[in-house]
């Protein structure tokens, strides 16, 4: 993938923790996170459903989130995770609208292996979209890793593979914040991203739609187990003068849902195993389910954005 650069069109190339503000929503709904604004709320419908295709039609832009595809996972969790992937990409194919693009925040491949990666490449490409990339720390576990990693996604991003452009009025933002991660240690941007994303946002409009998307949460879910990102509060003041920013993540293989002020959070599913809720377990990891429930702990997301309305709006969808 080629990152656009502003202005320029898409191209088709290459159980509740009680916290201050903070909505938690364990549904497990999706394959996938289909965002719409509606009344300024973010909210779930299924991908398949008749609402949802007709909040597809009726929206200015439509683009799809997947995330935490782990190809190469084979662990009880989900012994096959190019196989709920291949569900979740048909899924996407039979929707009644084509979206406009799909990003995915994160942990492509498990091990950072060039077969896992072109295993996911062959399959998402049957989706027939632009796909915008950011790496989760399983795409760049050492340094030749990260290389690899931006050698195909990150061609005319900066630095370890940030960057921006503009769709339809909105300004998205990809975001890295999973260089040098430590186990179970807080995600981290640095200096230079920081810098940059300062200087990325300075001369826009306040009334600009933001959309962030990287694969740590920018906000603190649960640091005990690293789901936070040690600078992200300063990567948000930047945002805080924007009347709306939604900010999407992977990483927790849950949906988790928070609004503060004008931004709006949310983490999706991931394609491959679910995780459990933070606190429940001795650790973060692979959750294993009974068989016939796994689809239900795994989805896609989907987001719509109707102009005049607050922020983007997200629905999440099963595989199940």
């Amino acid at each position: 993938m080629n990152i656009p650069t502003p202005d320029e069109p898409l191209r088709d190339d290459d159980d509740g923790i009680s916290r201050r503000g903070f909505l938690r929503c364990m549904t497990w709904a999706g394959t996938g996170v289909l965002w719409m604004v509606n009344d300024g709320l973010p909210r779930s419908l299924g991908l398949s459903s008749a609402e949802a295709a007709t909040a597809l039609k009726s929206s200015k832009l439509t683009f799809l989130q997947i995330s935490d595809s782990h190809i190469g996972f084979d662990k009880p969790a989900n012994p096959d995770a190019l196989a709920t992937l291949r569900e979740a990409v048909a899924k996407i194919k039979a929707l009644p609208v084509k979206p406009s693009f799909m990003v995915h925040t994160g942990d492509i491949s498990h091990l950072s292996r060039a077969k896992e990666f072109d295993d996911a490449d062959q399959l998402i490409k049957e989706v027939g979209l632009p796909v915008f990339y950011v790496p989760g720390e399983h795409d760049v576990l050492d340094e030749e890793a990260g290389k690899l990693y931006r050698e195909r996604y990150g061609k005319g991003s900066k630095g370890a593979g940030w960057y921006s452009f503009d769709q339809d009025g909105i300004h998205f933002i990809g975001l890295v914040n999973v260089v040098d991660l430590k186990a179970g240690g807080l995600g981290n941007l640095g200096e230079e991203q920081l810098k940059w994303l300062e200087d990325d946002v300075k001369g826009l409009s306040a009334s600009t739609p933001i959309v962030v998307f990287a694969h740590i949460p920018l906000w603190s879910v649960y640091p005990e187990w690293g789901w936070g990102t040690d600078d992200g509060a300063r990567a948000l003041s930047f945002l805080k003068r924007f009347g709306s920013v939604t900010v999407m993540n992977g990483h927790i293989h849950q949906i988790m849902q928070k609004i503060e002020g004008n931004i709006a959070f949310h983490t999706a599913r991931s394609t491959a195993f679910p995780q459990p809720a933070p606190g429940t377990a001795p650790g973060p990891g692979p959750m294993q389910v009974p068989a016939g429930e796994l689809r239900k702990f795994l989805g896609v997301g989907h987001v719509n954005f109707v102009p005049g309305n607050k922020r983007l709006a997200i629905i999440d969808t099963p595989l199940a």
